[in-house]
């Protein structure tokens, strides 16, 4: 009898306290899949995230704070979260249960780097995070989360590592299919959604620094007018509101997580003053930086 060669050992993922996760399971520190969401190690104050999480709710409810909107999860809702999401106010109900799925950006980009209209979709899915499945949709969910978790602990499998690859990508169609179906894209839509991913991106990676919007125009190569056009075509908001938002995310996640002085904040994100910060974060969100950091 031909003793089974055990490939590479399971090792518990860095995505937050994965570790101390009940019934999780992790394959390095790709991917993390747990069928006890309600036991999820949440942070308390906020947090930027820095990996994908999608998500069922399978019973109960789920309460939280995306970019300080608040969200709520009910029974037979999917939830996407991209990286780069401050994320807080985590709240399940008492009878709260669900699946989810988390992985790092690197390993998600690996699966779909040859498939944009998937990532453009996840891109969307960022003003839309949770979406009703249908009872189909549900049970597809499942299935890709049970044959997952299978061969996540299947470790004498030599193609181990690309079989999950290939279940994740056919996955994420699946689920990029309910964003397509949840957001009714027509042509017209298409193309101003890849103004809205790029401009995203380029907010994202830039709004530290830059907070006029003619500037994010002019590194893509459009008018103001086109982009401001685009993305309140598919978001629904404005873009100035989109850069505000990041702007207000990142000096929250600087405020509540470092011991940087506020002064040396308003340098960082390019503020005049710490004067002018004090203005801006009042405006945007009620209260003083001071106070705000006190809470």
């Amino acid at each position: 009898m031909v003793k089974k060669k055990k490939i590479a050992p399971i090792q518990t993922t860095e995505f937050g306290k994965a570790k101390d996760w009940e019934g999780s399971v992790c394959l390095g520190n790709d991917l993390l899949l747990s069928d006890q969401i309600n036991k999820a190690p949440m942070p308390s104050e906020p947090r930027k995230m820095n990996f994908i999480l999608i998500g069922l709710c399978t019973k109960g409810r789920i309460k939280y704070r995306m970019n300080t909107q608040e969200v709520t999860v009910h029974a037979g809702e999917m939830l996407v979260v991209s990286e780069r999401h401050v994320i807080d106010g985590y709240q399940p109900s008492e009878d709260m249960e669900g699946l989810c799925i988390m992985m790092s950006v690197d390993f998600f980009h690996e699966i779909i780097k040859s498939v944009h209209d998937i990532s453009s979709l996840f891109v969307v899915a960022r003003m839309q995070p949770v979406m009703k499945l249908e009872d189909d949709e549900i049970e597809t969910f499942k299935d890709y989360f049970q044959v997952v978790k299978q061969k996540i602990t299947d470790n004498y499998n030599h193609f181990r590592k690309d079989l999950i690859r290939t279940l994740m990508l056919a996955m994420f169609y699946d689920v990029g299919n309910v964003i397509y179906r949840v957001k009714n894209f027509d042509e017209s839509l298409r193309r101003s959604e890849k103004v809205f991913t790029n401009f995203l991106k380029m907010v994202e990676e830039n709004c530290r620094k830059e907070r006029r919007v003619a500037w994010y125009a002019q590194q893509l190569n459009i008018t103001p007018k086109y982009l401001s056009e685009a993305v309140k075509r598919v978001s629904g908001r404005s873009a100035v509101e989109w850069v505000e938002n990041y702007v207000t995310m990142e000096l929250r996640v600087l405020l509540k997580n470092s011991t940087k002085t506020i002064k040396e904040i308003a340098n960082e994100m390019n503020f005049p003053n710490q004067s002018f910060l004090g203005k801006y974060f009042k405006e945007h969100v009620g209260v003083t930086p001071s106070e705000y950091r006190k809470s």
